[in-house]
């Protein structure tokens, strides 16, 4: 039973750790293409 208890804790660790990578790199990606986008109109 313990490891079912530690694995949902890595698996909450894992998905935060990936939000706060995972956010700011999305972010630029969309800036980044949003300021693409104003040089082919």
């Amino acid at each position: 039973m313990q490891t079912t208890q530690q694995d949902s804790s890595t698996t909450l660790k894992l998905i935060v750790a990936w939000g706060f990578v995972g956010i700011p790199l999305l972010w630029g990606v969309l800036q980044t293409l949003s300021n693409a986008m104003k040089l082919f109109q």
